[in-house]
């Protein structure tokens, strides 16, 4: 099966590529910028001024889109919501356009999705994939990511979301600048150190999107989320352990982040749990349950 892939330079989309290529799929992806040394197809797109390469969904089967700002990379201001806000949204809806416009008989469309469906807070509650989204901003835009999605239906092609949470790998994301101050010594939880942070493995997260793609998973919207919940400060327990290194500061206080993050700090500062059960109860098996050995694996112990 030919496969486009969005975001594919990213850091799930570099690993996803490679176990599709295992999995005997041709995989290509869609670029702003051409990569020379890259050993994958490449062609180019700009959804922000509506231009792509038409040879790119030439024989597409299936789209697993990607693409998007990260949420957490810089303080949130306007301008950085309105990227984050058209590198996930306005860019399915052109994607959705080009299939129709050049009629691409689509298969699948598999859109990743985020855990801030259910809100930047911190609660008693285990979302599952039936909660409703929160009425909040990173609510707002899951379900505007998700809503561009669901356009692919009117063609005809199976839809899935996968609603991700903390990528674990020490190919970046948050897991290096987690590990940075405790390789340094001044590592500590963040606030109450209380807030659950959902996270997945980056082989699971990958494996998700392949058996999507191969229908060993029926089409429909998952919790990209490995089943042991965690909070911050055990979190950073056991990468303390697992790098060797101890923790005597005390936990870094709320206000400290705010002044440093602004409004972006209340992912920092909440989280709930967030149910794996759906993906099990459909077969799927994870390699990575448990945290200590998801982070073992990764730090070579």
């Amino acid at each position: 099966m030919k496969v486009l892939i969005t975001g594919g330079s990213g850091l799930i989309g570099k690993v996803l590529t490679q176990s599709l290529e295992v999995a005997g799929h041709e995989v290509a992806i869609l670029t702003r910028r051409l990569d020379s040394k890259s050993t994958v197809t490449q062609y180019l797109w700009n959804p922000y001024r509506k231009e792509i390469d038409a040879d790119a969904l030439s024989d597409v089967e299936a789209i697993i889109h990607l693409a998007g700002a990260n949420i957490a990379e810089k303080r949130w201001t306007k301008k950085r919501w309105e990227e984050m806000y058209s590198s996930r949204v306005d860019s399915a809806q052109f994607l959705y356009k080009k299939v129709k416009e050049y009629k691409i008989p689509l298969k699948s469309f598999i859109s990743s999705s985020a855990i801030g469906w259910y809100g930047a807070g911190t609660s008693q509650e285990v979302f599952t994939e039936e909660s409703q989204c929160a009425d909040d901003i990173l609510g707002a835009l899951s379900l505007a990511w998700e809503s561009a999605a669901d356009l692919f239906a009117d063609l005809g092609c199976s839809v899935s979301k996968v609603r991700t949470g903390i990528v674990l790998t020490n190919g970046g994301g948050a897991l290096p600048k987690m590990t940075k101050p405790i390789l340094m010594g001044i590592g500590s939880p963040l606030g109450s150190g209380k807030q659950y942070m959902p996270w997945i493995h980056v082989d699971d997260i990958c494996a998700v999107y392949v058996h999507l793609l191969d229908q060993q998973l029926p089409a429909g919207v998952y919790n990209g989320v490995a089943p042991e919940s965690i909070t911050n400060a055990d979190l950073t327990r056991l990468l303390a352990k697992v790098l060797h290194r101890s923790l005597w500061l005390p936990n870094i206080p709320s206000f400290v982040l705010k002044l440093i993050f602004g409004e972006m700090a209340t992912i920092l500062l909440n989280g709930s749990r967030v149910s794996a059960n759906k993906l099990i109860e459909n077969g799927f098996q994870f390699k990575y349950p448990k945290t200590l050995e998801a982070l073992e694996e990764i730090y070579g112990n």
